[in-house]
């Protein structure tokens, strides 16, 4: 029978096996959409062709191309609006989903008829070296619209839609190079969608050895910056916006040893 809540997840080339079985059996009490991003590898394949084939997941498409996360996520979207889901939920293919993840975002959903989107914290840890952080994120509507003047107020791997947000908003920009979900909550806020987070754990976010390296380079912190302007700018923030964007970019390319200080302190 079907849920009312769709979890919508990207498996693309350099995912491993085991951590993908790990983020699926975290996930309870929802129906599975996966895109394939591109061509993925020979056990990650047959782990999925088995799983569809049992019907453990409901929706399973391919491309043979990778296609980018907004293009496999949109994808995803509009098959479970087609088949009329209600609640749509964000999962990366790499990360664990809390026992009460499903329970608490779908209850507060119910709770709060108003609330277009509904994340959480997350918890950061790492099977590579000694590292562990809870991220908080403001949780009332105006404070995460005040906190974006600096930064997301959404762990984007949390979060649970409302159908009623893609109907306001869209779907995800396919314009970002990495910042899908930046752009997306900048189409939120600027029509009318309501943001909430839940204080609670809801995702178990897995940190590989070169995330803090992934963080840098000249052109992921020009299209950040880029981004950043764009949603100052469309969302009205004041001059204070742009001098922290600044400090951001020059953060962003500085040496990866002062990022990781930064990233895990200042959090």
């Amino acid at each position: 029978m079907k849920n009312d809540i769709a979890v919508i997840m990207s498996v693309y080339k350099n995912d491993k096996l085991e951590h993908l079985q790990e983020a699926i059996e975290s996930l309870h009490l929802v129906d599975i959409f996966v895109y394939c991003d591109g061509k993925v590898p020979n056990d990650i394949k047959e782990y999925l062709d088995t799983l569809f084939e049992h019907q453990q997941i409901a929706y399973l498409s391919k491309s043979d191309t990778n296609q980018g996360l907004a293009y496999a996520l949109n994808t995803l979207i509009q098959q479970a609006l087609l088949q009329g889901y209600r609640y749509i939920a964000r999962m990366d293919s790499d990360d664990i989903s809390t026992n009460e993840r499903f329970k608490l975002q779908y209850e507060f959903l119910q709770q709060h008829p108003n609330i277009d989107i509904v994340g959480g914290y997350i918890e950061e840890f790492s099977n590579d070296f000694e590292y562990n952080k809870i991220v908080q994120y403001p949780l009332t509507h105006d404070k995460m619209f005040e906190f974006f003047k600096k930064r997301v107020p959404l762990a984007h791997v949390s979060v649970m839609y409302r159908d009623s947000y893609f109907q306001k908003a869209g779907l995800y920009p396919t314009t970002s190079l990495t910042n899908e979900d930046t752009l997306m909550w900048m189409e939120g806020f600027k029509n009318g969608c309501l943001f909430a987070n839940i204080p609670k754990v809801l995702v178990k976010v897995r940190i590989g050895r070169d995330f803090f390296g992934r963080r840098g380079g000249i052109q992921k912190a020009w299209s950040d910056f880029r981004d950043r302007f764009m949603v100052i700018r469309v969302l009205g923030y004041n001059y204070t916006s742009y001098i922290y964007a600044v400090l951001v970019f020059l953060v962003n390319i500085s040496p990866k040893w002062i990022k990781k200080i930064l990233y895990k302190n200042l959090r």
